[in-house]
This record gives C-alpha cells, sequence and structure tokens, in this order.
C-alpha cells in the first residue's frame, strides 16, 4: 500500500448498543483531496476519529498510510496531520510560539523545528505573522494556524474534520485556496469532512455518508451524472399550452407552476434549439439547472442534505 493511502473494510462503532457507523469501506488514492459528505450526525467525526486512532473501532479493519489503526495506533499517529472540528488554539502565545510549541511536542530538534515553522507558516500564507499574537487573528487565520500545526512533522495525510465550520463564506473561500495551494505544492493526501455541497465540488472523490453508511463513493462529476438529466425552467406567454406542445413535437414530459414551466433533459445544450423551434408561444426566458450533489444525496436517501424530504423537494 502507498504512503498516504486509507482503506477500511466494514469499519464500525457503537456506543452502547447504538451503531453509529454501520460498516464503512473505503479506498483513498495517495495524493487524493477526498471529501467525506454527509449531514450532521451522518458518523463522519466518528469515522474520522477511528482513523486517526482516537476511537477504536468496534469491528472491521482500517488502514492509514499502510498501517493498522489497531495493531500500531502510534505509527499511524506519525504519519498524520489532524485538524479538528473544535478550535484548538491557545490565543495567549504568538504564532511563531505555537508552531514552535507543537514542534518540540513532535520531537522535532531546534534546527529542524526552525525550518519547518517556516516552511509550515509559508505554506498556508501565514509568513510575516511570527509574532503576531493568535488572538489578534482572524478566524480563519486561525484555522490556518491549526493546518499548519498539522503539517509540522510532514505528514502523508492531513485528516481536516469540518474545516471550515462557523466561518463566514469569504473566510471559507479562503482556507480553500490555501488549501489548493497546499496540495499544489506538497504531495499529500487529503481527507476532509464537510457538509458543505461547494467544498465536496472541490474533491478529486467524495463518498456521501447517511446514518454511519456509505450511499454514494466516487468522484462529483460521475455521482452528478448518476441523475442523468439536466433541468430546464421556462417562463412562457402559456405554459400549459407549451407543455403540450413540448409532448406532442419532441415528446418531453414537463411539470408547470406558479414560477413557470419545467422540463427534464439528456442534454441541455442540444435540447434548448430544438425547444425554442417547435413552441408557438412567446418564451420570455430560459435557465438551465445541471445537476447536483444535494440531488444525489437526495435520490440514495430520501432527503436533502439539509434534512428536507422527497415529498418536500419541488421540481
Amino acid at each position: 500500500m502507498r504512503p498516504g493511502t486509507i482503506h477500511t473494510r466494514s469499519l464500525r462503532k457503537s456506543y452502547q448498543g447504538m451503531r453509529a457507523v454501520c460498516g464503512i469501506s473505503l479506498n483513498v488514492e495517495a495524493g487524493e483531496m477526498f471529501g467525506f459528505l454527509g449531514p450532521n450526525g451522518a458518523g463522519k467525526s466518528t469515522t474520522i476519529s477511528m482513523l486517526c486512532t482516537l476511537l477504536r473501532p468496534s469491528g472491521g479493519r482500517a488502514l492509514v498510510a499502510g498501517i493498522d489503526v489497531r495493531d500500531d495506533p502510534k505509527e499511524v499517529r506519525r504519519r498524520i496531520g489532524l485538524v479538528f472540528q473544535e478550535p484548538t488554539v491557545d490565543t495567549d502565545l504568538t504564532v511563531r510560539e505555537y508552531l514552535a510549541f507543537h514542534a518540540t511536542l513532535y520531537g522535532l530538534g531546534k534546527h529542524d523545528a526552525r525550518r519547518r515553522v517556516a516552511e509550515a507558516a509559508d505554506l498556508v500564507g501565514l509568513t510575516g505573522l511570527g509574532d503576531s499574537l493568535v488572538r489578534k487573528l482572524s478566524d480563519s487565520m486561525r484555522r490556518l494556524l491549526e493546518i499548519a500545526r498539522g503539517l509540522l512533522h510532514e505528514p502523508g495525510v492531513l485528516f481536516l474534520d469540518e474545516p471550515t465550520v462557523g466561518l463566514n463564506p469569504q473566510a471559507r473561500a479562503e482556507i480553500w485556496e490555501h488549501l489548493r495551494e497546499l496540495r499544489h505544492r506538497r504531495s499529500i493526501t487529503v481527507f476532509l469532512t464537510t457538509h458543505y455541497l461547494e467544498e465536496a465540488e472541490s474533491c478529486d472523490h467524495i463518498a456521501m455518508v447517511d446514518r454511519g453508511r456509505v450511499v454514494a463513493d466516487d468522484s462529483p462529476a460521475a455521482l452528478k451524472r448518476l441523475i442523468g438529466t439536466d433541468r430546464i425552467h421556462l417562463r412562457t406567454g402559456d405554459d400549459q399550452a407549451a407543455a403540450a406542445t413540448l409532448s406532442d413535437y419532441l415528446g418531453l414530459a414537463s411539470a408547470w407552476g406558479p414560477d413557470g414551466l419545467y422540463v427534464e433533459v439528456t442534454d441541455a445544450a442540444t435540447a434548448i434549439p430544438w425547444v425554442c423551434t417547435v413552441l408557438r408561444v412567446p418564451v420570455h426566458s430560459i435557465e438551465v439547472r445541471r445537476p447536483s450533489l444535494d440531488e444525489v444525496f437526495l435520490r440514495y436517501t430520501g432527503r436533502t442534505l439539509d434534512g428536507v424530504a422527497r415529498s418536500e423537494v419541488s421540481l
């Protein structure tokens, strides 16, 4: 198994007879940005805690960087970096003091510690802020500081548990800009948990998890292809007449409501010229909606990531 890979088979975790993780099997390739996507309470943090040796599995097997998490948890910890969901920074230290302290905990010598502190700070965009107190950093900078801490010992795998939770959209975008730069500059496997769809879209590979089980596992593009359709939203002079025309001439089923007419097609780019050609009523606007990861989750679980049931989701 290559350094940086993660493999689990039927991984399980129970608490007092209640299963939080129900037999998860994953394969993460070295160098991937892997997203573990699911709603709150789906089992994401429990899974990542087992992979990082913070929790002992109740059953199944997990290998991280080629090491079994049960057999040699100490060696697993040497090969991984971890950023917890909850902030863990000491706000009374400067940036340099905070990183130097953790470099000492990793057992780095003085020379190596100085070099790696500088490199880690540079990787996440904190160069020049070494003498700044942590308490004076923005929320996104504090999160980047935690990521820098996780990189000090040059791990092959970096685990990020909900790395942007609680941050505003601008701060979240800043974190992701630095994560992409990190992957560009260093070959490292990144395993992150998230419930944000846009973050999952940025991953090479995602697994959707619900109620402790993986329900879908592939690249974001491949998962969206499972839906198989684009959705065209039209506003016309007579939606009922337009629906009848599309059915008669193009064999397209449609639905209409107060906000317009909806038609599902395999390829919107090909269909729209034909739609405009056959309609004999004024077309006021046309919008195209591509399949989303939320629709994939809906397909497999019967509800969206926000917990809305299929029966409550409008076409």
